[in-house]
């Protein structure tokens, strides 16, 4: 069956586990999402699923043909499959395929800063506060030699876009699932903003 499902950032709390020891907690909407497509070896030549969630407002005449009689989803996303069945057309998952105390890999995309200097983007120290410099307090310095190469490094840290990138965090143990209200709580912190869509997938790295 399918490997993981999508779901939706509700935001952070903290829940007491059996220890008495408070858990802080990320509680994301996990499904329900609907199996749109499968993809085959022979034909396509690789195995997935791919996954409907969530409504859409208005579909274009492509997205219509794809989903027709399957529903009217905002988000289409492709999740592997392991070898214990293959799932049919139209059939539905949640938040069921996880087991509390499993490990899951979150892939969301973080929030997004805008341009930044390099002070915030990659903690430069800035230059001397004194000795005259009085307008390079978070300056770069150099970026590079004026002789040899004379050019600047490709992947030099400078200022730039900072933010807005696809994280994936592993290993999350799963604290708590609620298949009636299709919520999944996860100890830790997981990459994105509230109401962000993330990708919930069985973890390849699980450990104890």
């Amino acid at each position: 069956m399918i490997r993981g499902i999508l779901g939706k950032k509700i935001g952070m709390t903290r829940v007491i586990g059996e220890s008495g020891v408070f858990d802080t907690v990320t509680v994301i909407e996990a499904g329900p999402c609907v199996a749109v497509q499968i993809k085959n070896k022979e034909k396509d030549g690789y195995s997935a699923v791919q996954l409907g969630f969530g409504q859409a407002k208005k579909l274009n005449a492509a997205a219509k043909g794809h989903l027709k009689g399957l529903g009217s989803f905002r988000y289409l996303r492709e999740v592997e499959m392991d070898s214990s069945g293959t799932p049919e057309v139209g059939q539905v998952f949640d938040v069921s395929i996880f087991e509390v105390g499993s490990r899951v890999d979150i892939v969301g995309v973080t929030k997004g800063k805008g341009f930044a200097g390099v002070v915030k983007r990659h903690h430069f120290a800035g230059g001397p506060k004194t000795h005259g410099q009085s307008d390079r307090w978070r300056a770069p310095g150099s970026i590079g030699a004026g002789t040899s190469p004379g050019r600047v490094w490709k992947g030099q840290k400078m200022a730039g876009h900072m933010g807005h990138d696809a994280l994936t965090q592993r290993n999350l143990k799963v604290i708590l699932t609620d298949p009636q209200k299709q919520l999944l709580l996860v100890r830790g912190a997981v990459p994105g903003a509230k109401n962000d869509v993330v990708l919930i997938k069985q973890s390849k790295w699980e450990k104890s």
